[in-house]
């Protein structure tokens, strides 16, 4: 049924290694789209077959009028717009995503967003409010003298209903964490929020796209070890050899993680190949957990069928765009 207010915007969604940028490529040139990556590590210059950055698939291979094979590019953004100097976040997302959306509905033309990363998709659907907050120096050097643990206490007094406790292992995050739940709660936050622009009116429809659990453990081993042939070992010894410390990459997590770990002498080949292969897979698991989430807090979700033919997928993501106004 169609919903009373037309969709302005469109989201493809999934957890990792199921398709999500072959098929989001295929929709782009059928409806004549560009492309807003959500990806939280594709963003950043230098991660590229680590992060499955997969450039070349955004360029389609098609015959002319003529016979004559042709090349077609399909416009992508979000993808390269960082360096690994500072830390592009959730924030940094809705800012830039808000900006391209204004300049493609000027353009007329329908945001098409695909990616992975639901906090990144969930902070534009549910306008998670944000504004900048700038560094405390005081608040800093005072924090420099407790402990993680008190850190963390710190953290959850100001925030109880936390979400991601991830942050509690990392000091740094725990004391910017800290910092912006302060801010929020200052006079100096409402004089900076009433300085931002209003929000773009986002109704998005959002499709997912997934598979059997056994089918997408199976993409994600194929993938590790197609990546591994790439060079993926080279380009984090490359990285680290241009000034990229050990301990950056590894908050990267998953592939850079690991396999920093493994140049670091801390576990041999195969030991690497193992976690970071079980590392993906619960990493996949966490994603799905996360779309759920986002469906309990009322996001609908329109899941495509779960089958691995990408054809099929194709047409069944067709139709629902056609059902839906577009």
């Amino acid at each position: 049924m169609r919903e009373e207010k037309p969709f302005n915007c469109v989201m493809l969604v999934g957890p990792t290694a199921v398709g999500k940028t072959a098929l989001g490529v295929r929709i782009a040139r059928a409806f004549n789209w560009e492309i807003i990556s959500a990806d939280s590590r594709q963003v950043y210059k230098g991660l590229d077959i680590g992060s499955g950055k997969d450039i070349s698939e955004y360029t389609i291979s098609e015959t002319d009028k003529d016979g004559k094979s042709v090349q077609i590019k399909i416009p992508y953004h979000m993808i390269d717009i960082a360096t690994l100097a500072g830390e592009f976040n959730v924030f940094d997302f809705q800012q830039e995503f808000y900006r391209l959306f204004r300049m493609l509905s000027e353009k007329n033309s329908v945001p098409f967003v695909v990616g992975g990363t639901g906090m990144y998709v969930d902070s534009v659907l549910r306008s998670y409010d944000f504004v900048p907050v700038p560094e405390n120096k005081e608040l800093r050097e005072e924090l420099d003298k407790k402990s993680l643990e008190e850190l963390d206490s710190i953290l959850i007094g100001l925030k109880p209903d936390l979400h991601n406790k991830s942050d509690l292992l990392l000091r740094d995050r725990v004391v910017r964490a800290i910092e912006i739940a302060m801010f929020m709660k200052s006079p100096e936050c409402e004089k900076m929020r009433a300085k931002l622009e209003p929000r773009p009116d986002i109704n998005a429809l959002v499709i997912g796209t997934t598979l059997e659990r056994d089918q997408m453990h199976k993409n994600i081993e194929k993938r590790l070890k197609e990546r591994l042939k790439e060079g993926m070992i080279e380009e984090v010894k490359n990285l680290h050899e241009s000034g990229c410390s050990w301990e950056r990459l590894e908050k990267l997590g998953l592939e850079y993680r690991f396999v920093s770990e493994y140049l670091e002498g801390k576990m041999d080949y195969d030991t690497m190949q193992e976690r970071l292969y079980h590392a993906i897979c619960q990493f996949a698991k966490r994603q799905e957990t996360w779309f759920r989430s986002m469906e309990k807090k009322g996001v609908k979700i329109n899941w495509l069928p779960r089958e691995n033919d990408r054809e099929a997928k194709y047409e069944a993501c067709l139709s629902l765009l056609k059902n839906s106004g577009f």
